[in-house]
């Protein structure tokens, strides 16, 4: 009796220590850091934006609305990450950045780009009726923990252009599906400026997984708050493929260092399983 008992909490360890760590990823609409907020002003949080980050730990995380200077800032104060992107405005370093932080500690990259959400995606351009120019980046990524390839990319739809959001969207779902022959697994994150019930997630919602629905442990309430003076249906989502599955997804709502809020906008995690 005693061996069988040994023999099956062996093998229940092996299992445990055979199953591939789980990635944990965020989605971060950082709110452009010349905005003038008052109180929640960029010089007011920073610091606090830098304790989440530390606390929530993500392997990998995308910022939105980011400048420059802000992303430095991080990269600064948060040394085992570092982060890739290009301004909006110039596909250098004016306006804001989609940009992709990761750990390497825990990923290596491999590879990464930016394209607009325009009719020419290849240069700086605003497409269709967007009031602003909306970009998307790129990562191919090596999980050095589970030995295995992933991509994650990083978008902020238009928050005017109705068209702009529904063939931006298309754009960058077509371009998940050119750039992925090897069918590595995908995330897709970011500020989409809709509802969960909106129709233009319709051809996303065809190939990926949208990771709010489907974790046992998750969060369906506002993701953007005005700092406190707003409450509607989500906006910000982390999408999946490849994946078994998605452990947990939760909203990033407490204050860190006696600061309320980290941005006009909670953070999203997920908790992604191989």
């Amino acid at each position: 009796m005693k061996k069988l008992f040994l023999g099956a909490l062996s093998a229940l360890l092996l299992a445990a220590c055979s199953a591939p760590a789980p990635l944990k990823v965020m989605s971060y609409n950082i709110r452009f850091g010349t905005a003038d907020d008052g109180v929640y002003s960029w010089p007011c949080r920073q610091d606090a934006a830098v304790a989440m980050i530390e606390d929530q730990h993500p392997a990998v995380f995308g910022v939105q609305e980011g400048l420059r200077f802000q992303l430095d800032f991080i990269a600064e104060k948060c040394p085992e990450y570092q982060y890739v992107g290009v301004g909006r405005e110039d596909g250098e370093a004016r306006g804001e950045h989609m940009a992709v932080f990761y750990d390497t500690t825990r990923v290596d990259l491999k590879d990464w780009g930016t394209y607009w959400l325009s009719e020419t995606p290849d240069e700086p351009s605003k497409g269709w009726d967007a009031a602003c120019k909306r970009t998307a980046t790129w990562t191919l990524l090596y999980d050095k923990k589970t030995d295995k390839h992933f991509y994650f990319v990083d978008t902020h739809l238009d928050h005017v252009g109705v068209t702009a959001r529904e063939k931006g969207l298309a754009l960058v779902v077509e371009r998940i599906g050119a750039m992925n022959p090897e069918n590595y697994p995908m995330i897709l994150l970011g500020d989409f400026n809709v509802f969960p019930d909106d129709p233009c997630l319709a051809g996303l919602r065809a190939v990926m997984t949208d990771a709010r629905e489907v974790a046992p442990v998750t969060s369906a309430e506002s993701t953007y708050h005005g700092y406190g003076t707003v409450e509607k249906a989500p906006i910000d989502y982390i999408f999946y493929s490849g994946f078994s599955g998605c452990e947990e997804f939760a909203r990033v709502t407490k204050p860190y260092l006696e600061c309320p809020y980290v941005s006009d906008h909670y953070p999203v995690t997920a908790v992604l399983k191989y």
